[in-house]
């Protein structure tokens, strides 16, 4: 058995298993074979890498022998009979690439669509990116953001302290709230699913309350779809908040589809200059109507970060969760004898499979 770990391209500077994980494999005797540089942007060496028992090889090999390809986003590699494919492939929205892959039979894991279930939580890849991604948007707004967070009273005068606004208290929310409340500002956060409120308030934070949400109990963490009454009050509601707010990160997200937007363009319009907007879901279409991803647009004195891959900018630690997430899943289709061995049957293989 043979598990392949391909180098990202440029800009991602992450790997989808370090050395360290790489050396739980091969205890298992499960040969490692690793692109030559894959780690060298997340701080890990090809000689870190043989250090662990891992050899070094370059792509064409990889895509040759391996029976397993790890990457995170979609491998440029030739793609063989039989090979499984384990990686963030964005299932929902790619599936003429997806289709491909199966066509040419390749066994393909997109770990996005895996169920966020009890039993799943540590092969969670997009709650543990997410974390990292609330955490890191709270220091981007920081470092955007011309004025202090935390209430300063000095001999030149009094500092209020910076009004944050979070759009969803997912796992990304809800870091950001912690690590917002870490650097003394005033958190409001709204979130459609009641539910959450108490999670919200333990943080510090106070919870912006709409009746009438539908039920989101069912969709995994992930946001659903709303009554047109409901969408109105929601605006009402937010615009107030967001005319308040010195900063605004959002999150909100809905699976395969188009994320929703929740401030428009009249809203950012109400915003004080200096302020600072950072959308978490740039890669989906944005929560405004203003923001592009990978981009920072300036609107009436007013910055729109776009950034859906913040974890890229912690690429050591964003890849020692993601390759642990990846060997905890690898458990459920290699054998205790390092056999590949794919059931079918088991919700989780079942739910992270793509195939269109």
């Amino acid at each position: 058995m043979v598990v392949g770990v391909l180098k990202e391209i440029s800009p991602e500077t992450r790997v989808s298993l370090i050395a360290e994980g790489a050396a739980q494999l091969i205890k298992k005797n499960i040969s490692v074979w690793v692109e030559s540089g894959a780690g060298i942007t997340a701080f890990c060496s090809d000689e870190d890498y043989r250090s662990a028992g891992a050899e070094i090889k370059s792509s064409a090999e990889i895509a040759e022998k391996a029976d397993i390809i790890l990457s995170i986003h979609p491998p440029t590699v030739s793609i063989r009979n039989g090979v499984v494919l384990i990686g963030m492939y964005q299932a929902r929205f790619e599936t003429e690439r997806i289709r491909n892959w199966n066509q040419q039979g390749a066994v393909v894991f997109s770990m996005e669509l895996l169920p966020r279930t009890t039993r799943a939580q540590s092969m969670d890849i997009l709650s543990s990116q997410a974390n990292i991604a609330g955490y890191k948007a709270v220091l981007t707004a920081a470092n955007a953001y011309g004025r202090y967070f935390p209430m300063f009273m000095t001999a030149a005068g009094s500092i209020a302290p910076a009004k944050v606004l979070i759009l969803g208290a997912g796992v990304a929310g809800l870091q950001a709230i912690a690590t917002a409340k870490r650097l003394g500002a005033v958190v409001e956060v709204f979130d459609t699913r009641p539910a959450v409120k108490e999670e919200v308030q333990s943080l510090g934070a106070k919870f912006i309350e709409i009746q009438g949400a539908a039920d989101a109990s069912s969709a995994g963490g992930y946001a659903v779809e709303q009554s047109e009454e409901y969408k109105k009050n929601q605006s009402l509601k937010i615009a107030e908040s967001v005319a308040k707010a010195d900063i605004v990160i959002t999150t909100a997200q809905i699976p395969g589809k188009k994320a929703p937007i929740l401030i428009t363009e009249e809203m950012v319009q109400s915003m004080r200059r200096g302020s600072v907007i950072v959308d978490l879901a740039a890669s989906t279409g944005g929560n405004t109507p203003l923001t592009k991803n990978r981009e920072t647009v300036y609107f009436n004195g007013v910055s729109i970060i776009g950034d859906s891959n913040l974890p890229a900018t912690m690429p050591s630690d964003a890849s020692k969760l993601y390759g642990k997430n990846i060997l905890n899943f690898l458990q459920l289709i290699i054998s205790k004898e390092g056999q590949l061995t794919v059931d079918v049957d088991d919700d989780l293989v079942k739910g992270s499979r793509a195939q269109a």
